[in-house]
């Protein structure tokens, strides 16, 4: 239940920072193309020791947006009993993601030593959610964390945020 949710949560944040045609990459050569721009993938790059010791189960793991690749994104998900963990790249700016309606309440935030931007997905699922956007070469690197809606007393999602963050940010790209 709580992966639909979360499919549910990043297709809203997917489908509002629109695609990345026409995005220009720099190959290895330092020659520029028109490629898509190649992204850091958590799903291959976050080990199963990080995800048990962040407390979420490696086995859950679901790869972009319901088991559907996004074009412009690399995300990655799993859940814990508690809450649900998704981390996204993208070649979008911190700035498209403040100025995209709906997201609100950014606040500057620092994870393991990393400055980014905290925010809330308004909606239904408000209160059960909390993102934080760090600043990247190809981008950027988004962690998301979403509550359980069928448990009750749980932390605020931006404590379980910034716990798993300072397992998990470290190993993100620069």
């Amino acid at each position: 239940m709580t992966t639909l949710i979360v499919a549910g949560v990043a297709v809203v944040g997917v489908a509002g920072c629109g695609g990345s045609e026409g995005s220009s990459a720099t190959g290895t050569a330092g020659v520029s193309t028109s490629a898509e721009a190649v992204l850091w993938d958590p799903c291959t790059e976050i080990s199963d020791e990080l995800l048990a010791a962040a407390g979420v189960d490696p086995g859950t793991e679901e790869s972009g947006v319901g088991g559907h690749a996004q074009s412009g994104w690399e995300i990655c998900a799993w859940d814990a009993r508690d809450f649900s963990l998704t981390v996204y790249t993208t070649d979008k700016s911190v700035e498209e993601f403040e100025q995209k309606p709906g997201n609100v309440d950014f606040q500057d935030v620092t994870i393991a030593g990393r400055p980014g931007r905290q925010f809330k997905v308004e909606g239904a699922s408000k209160d059960l959610g909390c993102d934080v956007v760090f600043p990247a070469t190809q981008g950027i690197v988004q962690l998301e964390i979403l509550n359980s809606p069928l448990e009750t007393g749980l932390e605020d999602p931006c404590v379980y945020l910034a716990r798993v963050g300072e397992v998990l940010v470290p190993i993100f790209p620069n």
